[in-house]
């Protein structure tokens, strides 16, 4: 099972504390952290894209190029593009162009999104929301795999004879998963042929139980299933060092939860919320790769202010004593 960081951005402040770190900081933090997973025995990156909240990661394409330049093994992935909020003629091309820097190391997660500020911030009316993401998801992975594209759809305007530049390194294109919980997207996905990203939403995991089923129902050719979740591992009292911070990030999340229940930090740290020390966060890992069939997982460990030194301790020791423990 492949491990990646997954780092959305939160620019909280340390409920202990109260203070926070400057935006600045936070961002040289993130690249920092990706940099140290590669050390610690990670197999990738992914980095959010979200707008207008205090989440402060715009543009995951230019952190994950920082991250490029220090790194040598990582896969670098956004954690997701929100494509229908994007042009796919540049998002090809900002793919290509990362997965040249890094010597083919790119991939992206592309996701409706859960914000409807952002939608109409960017005047995407709700209906068209998910048209729009199923047309520019074909016209993207057109985009990556054939030159001279010619094309007509209703969200943007005709290309004729277009090719993009550059091309990827990785053929026939570097990895586009589909980020989802719901049928319909999940239905995309194995119709595309494209691997699974559950939502990292601080939800049950056996909730998508159905959805990955679903998923693998209607393949016509193997396919891949990744679930984030968020975990703290520390050689003693993970919960009471972590429960502050978890508070604290799950009551900021609380809108984009999309279950309609009331939070519990205890509820969580039994489902969503994997804390623990090394042998407790490897066997509930595991049991969530034996639940949904996992081929990949992604750790959030960079939550609700928890101090920097902090983050990187406890990636450091997932990486040391964590991964070694993770089925295959």
């Amino acid at each position: 099972m492949e491990v990646y960081l997954l780092i959305l951005g939160d620019h909280l402040p340390d409920p202990r504390t109260g203070q926070s770190v400057s935006q600045p900081d936070r961002v040289h933090a993130m690249v920092e952290q990706a940099v140290v997973a590669e050390q610690s025995g990670f197999a990738g990156v992914a980095i959010g894209e979200h707008h207008f909240t205090r989440y402060i990661v715009s543009a995951p394409e230019l952190l994950l190029a920082a991250i490029a330049a220090r790194t040598s093994t990582l896969r670098l992935s956004t954690g997701v593009t929100l494509l229908p909020h994007r042009d796919p003629v540049r998002v090809a091309e900002e793919l290509a162009t990362l997965d040249v820097l890094s010597g083919g190391r790119a991939e992206l997660i592309v996701a409706r999104g859960v914000s409807k500020e952002t939608d109409l911030a960017f005047g995407i009316e709700p209906s068209d929301l998910r048209p729009r993401f199923d047309e520019y998801l074909r016209l993207l992975l057109q985009l990556l795999q054939e030159e001279n594209v010619t094309w007509n759809g209703t969200f943007r305007t005709p290309l004729a004879n277009v090719t993009t530049t550059p091309r990827p390194l990785q053929k026939p294109h570097p990895t586009v998963w589909i980020g989802s919980g719901s049928a319909i997207s999940a239905d995309l996905g194995a119709e595309l042929g494209m691997p699974l990203m559950l939502p990292s939403t601080l939800r049950s995991p056996d909730a998508y139980a159905d959805v990955v089923a679903r998923y693998r129902s209607r393949l016509t050719r193997p396919g891949r299933v990744a679930l984030p979740s968020h975990v703290f591992v520390s050689p003693s009292n993970a919960r009471e060092l972590w429960r502050p911070y978890l508070s604290a990030y799950a009551a900021f999340a609380e809108p984009w939860r999309g279950d309609g229940q009331a939070l519990d930090i205890d509820t969580l740290m039994e489902g969503a919320a994997v804390c623990g020390d090394p042998a407790e966060v490897a066997d509930r890992l595991n049991a969530l790769q034996s639940l949904l069939g996992l081929d990949a997982h992604l750790v959030l460990i960079d939550v609700g202010g928890l101090p920097p030194d902090e983050v990187l301790a406890s990636i450091r020791l997932f990486g040391d004593k964590v991964i070694p423990q993770l089925a295959a």
